[in-house]
């Protein structure tokens, strides 16, 4: 019944305990075998691996969009395996996510796609009217908020989604293939935005595909292969798997 784990052994905002995920069906599809994983607070992580390998599986796994068929899911100090339903969206509050194809409201101009995120968890119009200029400020987009999606470009509309992820504060920052759709100058620039916002405590974790930008930034890299860890370096590079 409980919400969340009563003692933190470490430092670790992301556990993972012999985690497995058999989808349900006649096929019976093994998408994660035996995961051990430990994330700490204030890490940078890429997460790799070709088409298949589990990537998206975890992802929906760490966002408590499926529960794991075997072993034992902690983030931010919920046990995933054990949260009611009824409690997934305060412990999304803890978690931002930014997609490859930024899902922004297109009717809404930047300040309200921002403020709609601060709505959800219901602050008040004044904390909004402080909190939105700050962080547009920050992915510097202050003097783009009266802007629809529509008239920016891709690297401004990633930009807006990164903070409309980071306007609650949130411990753990999780990008989906963020600069799949952003030509090299964006992409980099998402990059380095990525890197400040973790230089200043938040843990970033991304996806991609991109081999060049995990071998020029020298994170931690964690390889998925089907549905099994085949790496987890240090200043890592992009696997080529045969």
């Amino acid at each position: 019944m409980a919400r969340k784990v009563s003692e933190k052994t470490s430092s670790s905002v992301i556990t993972l305990n012999n985690v497995g995920m058999t989808y349900a069906g006649s096929n019976g599809v093994r998408a994660l075998n035996g995961i051990n994983l430990k994330i700490e607070q204030g890490e940078f992580v890429f997460i790799v691996g070709d088409s298949g390998s589990g990537k998206s599986t975890l992802i929906k796994l760490l966002l408590r969009e499926l529960v794991s068929t075997e072993g034992e899911i902690i983030v931010d100090g919920y046990n995933l395996n054990r949260l009611r339903h009824r409690k997934i969206p305060k412990f999304r509050r803890s978690i931002g996510v930014v997609f490859q194809d930024f899902r922004l409201l297109k009717d809404r101009n930047v300040y309200e796609n921002v403020a709609f995120a601060q709505r959800i968890i219901q602050k008040s119009n004044k904390e909004i009217k402080r909190n939105v200029p700050s962080i547009l400020s920050i992915v510097g987009l202050a003097g783009k908020y009266k802007a629809k999606p529509r008239h920016l470009s891709g690297g401004e509309q990633q930009r807006v989604a990164i903070a409309r992820a980071l306007v609650n504060k949130p411990a753990i920052l999780l990008c989906d293939e963020p600069t799949g759709n952003l030509d090299p100058k964006n992409t980099w620039d998402i990059m380095k935005l990525l890197e400040q916002v973790n230089e200043q405590g938040t843990t970033v974790i991304v996806v991609t595909h991109n081999r060049e930008i995990v071998n020029a930034m020298q994170k931690r890299v964690i390889t998925l292969k089907r549905g099994v860890i085949i790496s987890d370096e240090e200043k890592g590079v992009y696997i080529d798997e045969d």
